[in-house]
């Protein structure tokens, strides 16, 4: 007796294909170990393409542009006022106003996922074309965690535009001893 062709497929299309060819039924039985091979490899499924997993890290890293730039945005507001407010009369450093900053930044961040989610589905982009066996592949899940860390890189770039507002106050002293000069010379009294 000859062995059924689906006895080396392994995944769940197997179950499927068993009861045919246990069939008693020559013509079908042996019609369907010509055909099996064929029908497998349509049940298999295939890679993404390029244009997919290219697709799929721009998906990905579109929402996550707005997530670092408001995440390192609100940061460092927060933290420059926490430490030009609080941090003066606590007397906190520099890095805990930092991460207070943060703090606030995160709590801010979760009540915004939602608006920004929003705004991405306002530009028309649908999810990719993929089958959930494409979507558990190795290339669509690193192309989905490289286009998160991308977004995430430029959005937290841009998200430091409130630097170009803050002025150093060592370069303003800095400037003002300039402006003055002997303010700073040991006096020889």
């Amino acid at each position: 007796m000859a062995t059924p062709p689906t006895r080396h497929l392994r995944s769940a299309g197997a179950s499927l294909l068993t009861p045919i060819t246990r069939t008693k039924h020559p013509t079908l039985g042996r019609a369907f170990a010509i055909a099996a091979p064929t029908l497998w490899k349509t049940l298999e499924p295939s890679p993404p393409s390029a244009a997919q997993i290219r697709y799929v890290l721009l998906h990905n890293a579109i929402p996550f542009v707005g997530f670092g730039f408001l995440d390192n945005a609100i940061m460092i507001a927060a933290g420059t006022q926490i430490e030009l407010s609080i941090g003066v009369t606590l007397g906190i450093s520099t890095m805990a106003a930092a991460a207070l900053g943060n703090l606030v930044s995160d709590l801010a961040g979760l009540g915004l996922a939602g608006y920004v989610e929003a705004l991405v589905s306002r530009l028309g982009m649908q999810g990719p074309d993929l089958t959930p066996k494409q979507v558990d592949m190795w290339q669509t899940r690193l192309s989905s965690h490289m286009g998160k860390a991308i977004g995430v890189a430029i959005g937290c770039i841009l998200g430091m535009f409130p630097l170009l507002f803050l002025s150093d106050d060592d370069e303003e002293k800095k400037k003002e001893k300039e402006a003055r000069p002997g303010a700073d010379a040991p006096s020889h009294s």
